[in-house]
Formats: structure tokens, sequence, C-alpha cells
């Protein structure tokens, strides 16, 4: 087959060659449709489409849990909104103006304490701390036991008697006691009056001094130094003392003699009790606790071993006189008890016998009345 070439030359189409042409591409054709028939994986749809739309996830990896992206979002918004209501909160609260109400005033049985306890501050002898609130009070009895040349013993500290100057280790041991007492029995009550540490250190001032009135480190004594300062002016004496010339314990500047007994069953057993039960006031310090009950069983065996009062014959006995010291017995035994745990001490207190002496089972004026001459109430 010939035709005419468009450029001027003969165009010559081969037979052979078009049957050769239309084959291929009838070939081809199938094969397109072969191939078109068959599905697509993901690359090559990814090939022929490109990239597809993402889909969001609908959780969150925190790494150590997945959780629900709306649980995550509505749980970040709940935190974030509890703190700004906190926040607001405390704002409100500093920037509002705060009313303070005074605290009420302490009660009368409250200031009564204080007062009470007051009272033993104006009475101590010798170095006073500089925290003893009593403004008008200065160091005084500073040679005490010193300037008695019979004595010559340091016997500064302790308590004045009253409003004198003397120094009665009978009366001072029995109020170590029932302060120690008081202690024991209503320490969260001066506790909560902020007066327990005052209290304390009221009774150690106490039974420092009583310490020193005896050697408190044998187990066996023969006296006790029990008075310091006189105040008999029978007989028209002129000796200065504490009777004869009234005034402040700073300015005395004479001699204080110091007197001395070698049997006083009544006194000892007294001091004995205020040492036993302030050795209880004080357990938490094992070491002062321990010469406390050291001191109280030197005492009572003193008082048990050298049997008298401790008036007769002294001073004392136109203050503080002694009429028995069955009593002490029983109070300082029930004490002993209680601070060492001795049933000995028990069974001496408990005895029938020695309650007999003590007036127990008679009456009579002063019984059932307890002070610092008949402790049988305080015993029972």
């Amino acid at each position: 087959m010939y035709g005419r070439d468009p450029w001027g030359g003969p165009l010559e189409i081969n037979a052979a060659d078009s049957a050769t042409d239309d084959d291929r591409s009838r070939n081809l054709n199938d094969f397109d449709k072969a191939a078109l028939s068959r599905p697509l994986d993901e690359t090559q749809q990814s090939w022929l489409l490109g990239p597809g739309e993402q889909k969001k996830k609908k959780y969150v990896d925190l790494g150590c849990i997945i959780v629900s992206r709306k649980i995550f979002v509505w749980t970040v918004g709940t935190i974030l909104a509890a703190a700004f209501l906190a926040g607001l909160i405390v704002l409100i609260i500093k920037t509002v103006p705060k009313h303070h109400h005074p605290e009420p005033p302490p009660d009368n049985y409250t200031q009564a304490l204080h007062k009470a306890l007051m009272f033993f501050n104006a009475q101590r002898s010798g170095p006073l701390p500089k925290h003893n609130n009593v403004s008008w009070r200065g160091n005084s009895g500073m040679r005490d036991g010193l300037s008695d040349s019979s004595a010559n013993k340091n016997l500064v500290g302790g308590y004045y008697d009253a409003g004198d100057a003397i120094k009665f280790n009978f009366p001072q041991s029995f109020a170590m006691t029932m302060l120690s007492w008081s202690v024991i029995e209503y320490s969260h009550k001066y506790e909560a009056v902020g007066e327990l540490n005052h209290v304390k250190e009221i009774i150690k001032w106490g039974t420092d001094y009583l310490l020193k009135t005896f050697n408190n480190s044998a187990d066996t004594i023969d006296k006790i130094y029990a008075q310091v300062g006189a105040g008999d002016t029978s007989g028209g004496s002129t000796t200065p003392n504490d009777h004869y010339c009234w005034t402040r314990p700073e300015d005395i500047d004479y001699p204080r003699p110091v007197y001395e007994c070698h049997s006083c069953s009544d006194l000892a057993a007294e001091m004995a009790a205020a040492l036993a039960s302030a050795s209880i006031v004080f357990k938490d310090s094992k070491t002062y606790s321990a010469k406390l009950v050291h001191g109280a069983k030197t005492l009572f065996k003193f008082a048990r071993d050298q049997r008298g009062r401790y008036s007769v014959g002294s001073e004392a006995a136109n203050f503080y006189n002694s009429t028995s010291y069955w009593d002490e017995f029983l109070w300082g035994g029930a004490w002993m008890y209680y601070a060492t745990g001795n049933s000995s001490y028990l069974a001496l207190a408990t005895a029938r016998g020695l309650a007999k002496h003590a007036g127990a089972f008679w009456g009579g004026p002063s019984y059932g009345v307890f002070s610092w001459e008949n402790k049988l109430t305080g015993a029972q």
C-alpha cells in the first residue's frame, strides 16, 4: 500500500507491520484490563493517589497508660478549674480583713494559782534567778551557814518562813511535799495554765536546799541542820535577830545562827516525804530523781533510828512545835513506798499499831485537820 508523503515523498504502509501494531495494541489493552481488575495494596495506592487524609487518634498515650482523648481533656480541664478556684479562695481569705477576738481573762482560780506560786518567788532566799518576777526582791542570806562557826556549812538557798527571814525545815518540807503531790495529781492542769515548769522550779529550789541540810551522799547520818536564823525576843534580849529587827532580808548584816538536831524523827520523816514525792515529779530526770530517793532513804532511816521530836528544847517550839512523830512515820512511809515500790514501807504505813499511836482511832480536837503539824489525814 502506498500513500503520499506530505513532505513530498512516497509513504508506504506495510501490511505486516500494521497487523503487528494491531496485535500489540490488543495485547496492551488486555494487560491493562488484567492489571486494573486486581486490587492495589496500600503502597501502590499511595503511589497513585498520594498521601491520604490522617484520622485523629481517639486515645492519648501517656507512657504508662493509654486513656481516651475525651477523658484526658476533661481531666486536665477539671484540674485547672479546681486549681483556679482554690487560688481564688486563698486570695479572698488573705485579702478579707480579719477580726481578732481578745482571749478571755483568766478565771479567778487561775489568777489565785498564779499569785499563790508568786508567793514562793517572793520568799526565796539566796541568789535569785533573773526570771524571779518579783521586782522588789534581790539576793539575800548569802552567808547562811557560813556565818555560824559551829556549822560552817553552806546553807544558802531555800525559803523564808513568813514575814521574817527564818528558814524552818519542818514547814518548808511540808510545803514541798504538798506542791509535789499537787503536780503528781494535776500536772495537766498546771500545764493548761502555763505553770507546770514554774511549780517544778519552785519544788526544786526547796529540795535543793533540803539536800544541803544533811549529808545526802551517806547512808547513815547523825544530825540535820533544822533551822537558820532566830526570832526569840523573850527575856529582853537585844541580840539582833529576825524579830528584834524587822528589815528586808537583803539588808540583814548580822550573823544568823544555825540550829541542828540529833533526835528528830518528825522532821526527818517529813523531809523524807518531801524528797520522795519530789523524786516522782522529777522522774524524767533520772539522776536527780535517784539523788532524791537516796536522800529520802537516809532521812527515813535516821527518823526510825533516832526517835524524838525536833522542837523539844529548841527555839522552833515557839513557832512550829511538833507534838508527835507517829503521823510523820505514816505520812513519810506512804511516800517512800510510792517513790521506791518497796513493800516494807507500805507495811509500815499501814501498821495498825503505828496508826493507833498517831491517833487514828481516838479523834481529838485536831483529828481530821490536815496541816504541817498533823499529817494523819493525808496519810489516810
